[in-house]
């Protein structure tokens, strides 16, 4: 088992197409994949000291309506229980952010933020929300960063085995599928493009130490930027960036699905749990 420096925490920026969470920690770290590979019980939650749990993005009324609560409440079940959480949520709306109570220890923290006219927008640009925040402030509060989709539930126990130096999730939906079938950007002409990959990750959930995350989410600006001048959009937008950046600079660790699972794929023989599962998409109402 490794060990945080006592030092610094670990910080987890969980960013969406609206917001995301912040945590930090101390403890000892494990590692797991499959709940089936390696039981729970060798990987106990770690004694933590010190625990942030922060948001991160752009909200408007209807993701504040259809996803904030229900996701501070299955966090405040699932992850990292017992160890003290603060949520930042950064929002356009602050005055319309819902009240919880929270548990012991954890507190809510509401910054107000631009908007954007897109929801492409929102979630391309979060990278450099993420890349500000870490420059601004998290680099000296944390070891570690990872960035979560709002528009997603906990529904089990996520705790330190998910940590790395560089952690990416593989894409539920692609997961045993053939490569021919994996959405990269076939584009020449933008920055995501890619004519073969090793796999499909997942931009709901990726992160490592702060430094690894910084280098992935400026990379990804800076892509996304020059697209933008030469009048070009990747097929899936930031999560197509994210894929060629984690093609060239390969992640230390993989998640398995299990820690984020979308029901309607229906029963996978070696996916024994599930720790995050998409939420129930309102494209209609929320990107109209």
């Amino acid at each position: 088992m490794r060990h945080l420096h006592r030092g610094k925490g670990l910080i987890i920026l969980i960013l969406g197409t609206v917001l995301g969470l912040l945590m930090t920690t101390y403890g000892p770290i494990s590692v797991r994949f499959l709940e089936g590979l390696i039981p729970m019980d060798v990987c106990p939650l770690p004694y933590g000291k010190k625990l942030w749990n922060g948001t991160d993005g752009f909200l408007d009324l209807w993701y504040l309506d259809a996803y904030l609560l229900p996701f501070l409440m299955s966090a405040e079940q699932y992850f990292m229980v017992g160890l003290p959480v603060t949520y930042y949520v950064f929002t356009d709306y602050p005055e319309k952010i819902p009240s919880l109570k929270l548990g012991r220890g954890r507190t809510l923290e509401v910054i107000k933020v631009a908007k954007e006219n897109r929801w492409q927008d929102v979630s391309m640009m979060r990278m450099k929300t993420i890349t500000d925040a870490i420059d601004g402030h998290i680099h000296h509060q944390c070891e570690y960063v990872f960035c979560f989709d709002v528009d997603q539930i906990f529904s089990g126990r996520f705790g330190s085995e998910a940590l790395g130096d560089s952690v990416a999730l593989l894409h539920s939906f692609y997961y045993h599928r053939p490569k021919m079938f994996y959405t990269y950007d076939r584009n020449p002409k933008s920055e995501a493009y890619m004519d073969k990959g090793d796999f499909y990750y997942h931009a709901a959930v990726f992160g490592g130490r702060w430094q690894e995350v910084r280098n992935l989410t400026e990379a990804c600006y800076q892509g996304i930027m020059r697209d933008k001048e030469n009048e070009v959009e990747a097929l899936w937008h930031d999560e197509s960036h994210l894929n060629k950046y984690l093609w060239l600079h390969k992640p230390t660790k993989v998640l398995s699905p299990e820690y984020c699972w979308a029901m309607f794929i229906g029963h996978r023989n070696d996916i024994h749990v599930h720790r995050l599962l998409w939420a129930k998409k309102q494209y209609n109402t929320l990107r109209n």
